[in-house]
């Protein structure tokens, strides 16, 4: 007989990357166990206290913060927010008293499923890049499930705990859109070639000034761009742009709906965080993809690299963007067959069950 999934614990987040998927699990498990109680354990002052209520899901921050990357007086801080972490994560263990708890990645995931472990609640760790971080590989040691979207990731986790479900995508993605409804919300035509820049939730520096200083370039090209500048950056964009002529570039502080950005593009341009990689295999799309230089361990360029030996996406380097990568985009969209090619090779590597998989081990650990 099977049991019925009442109490969830979720921890993580800092990103889109983990904050998606979170919510993507979240789903899943709501619409299986309607009744069922799912409490979200983010980073105070990160972008999951915001995200995840107006998803519908109560949210605890804990003090926690990263690593720092280089030696200073903030390791005195880190490890004072570690330890009143750990604590109150304890705390909400105790006092919540879930079936299982699931971390996602991010600062909050590990004090929570150290708790977890500590209080005997099976737990479950989803790792989206193709490169293990050093706080799910610790983690790993005591989690009884480990859900990865690459392959050979028995280099990091214990190869008897690893089950290949690929990252959980927006639901919305995986529904076919209607393509006059989307150029409408873009105010394209069928003829135009497009091309989406997105630098991720939080917007990405590098990548939009290599937007500004290519200006006359894309005006040039004939190409319409669509370019979410992320919220951050926004604003001082719009100054910079004052008076330039851009009415081939579209700006957009934040897409609401990627789902039909991703319709009406024929190229995109993005970082290559394990989430938007997911989210571009499975509605095919060709891709440059430009790895942030800021992200532990060069991650990002390991999970590029993943689509780029197969063929399935490019790749520009960070350093090199301001000079290659808009000729590079500008002749990849004129060529429809290598887009074609590009598209349907990412295709291939697309796991579009990947919620319903991780969902089906949750229950596996709950029974």
């Amino acid at each position: 007989m099977n049991k019925k999934i009442n109490k969830v614990i979720v921890s993580g987040g800092g990103t889109g990357g983990h904050i998606f998927p979170a919510l993507a699990i979240a789903n899943e498990i709501k619409m299986r166990n309607p009744d069922v109680d799912i409490l979200f354990v983010g980073a105070e002052d990160r972008m999951e206290m915001e995200r995840v209520p107006a998803a519908g899901y109560k949210i605890i921050g804990l003090p926690v913060m990263g690593f720092p990357r280089k030696p200073s007086l903030k390791l005195i801080t880190f490890f004072k927010k570690l330890r009143q972490s750990a604590r109150l994560a304890k705390k909400i263990v105790a006092d919540f008293n879930p079936q299982v708890a699931i971390g996602v990645g991010g600062y909050a995931s590990g004090p929570l499923l150290r708790a977890a472990a500590k209080n005997k609640v099976p737990s479950l760790i989803q790792e989206q890049n193709s490169y293990a971080g050093i706080t799910n590989k610790l983690l790993s040691k005591k989690a009884n499930c480990i859900c990865v979207a690459y392959d050979n990731m028995e280099r990091f986790f214990p190869a008897d705990k690893i089950i290949l479900t690929g990252n959980p995508v927006r639901k919305n993605l995986t529904e076919k859109q209607d393509r006059k409804t989307a150029l409408e919300f873009f105010n394209l035509t069928e003829t135009d070639k497009v091309v989406l820049i997105v630098g991720g939730s939080l917007g990405a520096r590098s990548v939009n000034q290599a937007v500004l200083k290519n200006i006359e370039l894309i005006a040039a090209s004939g190409v319409q761009v669509i370019w979410q500048t992320g919220a951050y950056y926004f604003k001082n964009i719009q100054e910079e742009l004052n008076g330039k002529k851009t009415g081939n570039l579209h700006i957009h502080k934040f897409i609401t709906r990627m789902d039909l950005a991703y319709e009406v593009a024929n190229l995109v341009i993005s970082r290559a965080g394990a989430g938007t990689i997911s989210e571009l295999c499975l509605v095919g799309k060709a891709s440059i993809l430009v790895p942030s230089p800021n992200v532990s361990e060069d991650h990002q360029t390991k999970n590029a690299m993943a689509l780029v030996d197969k063929q399935a996406a490019l790749m520009v380097r960070d350093d090199e963007i301001d000079e290659k990568l808009f000729p590079l985009a500008f002749e990849v969209v004129a060529d429809k067959d290598r887009c074609a090619t590009l598209a349907g090779k990412s295709k291939e590597l697309a796991k579009p069950d990947a919620t319903v998989k991780i969902v089906d081990e949750i229950e596996k650990l709950v029974r």
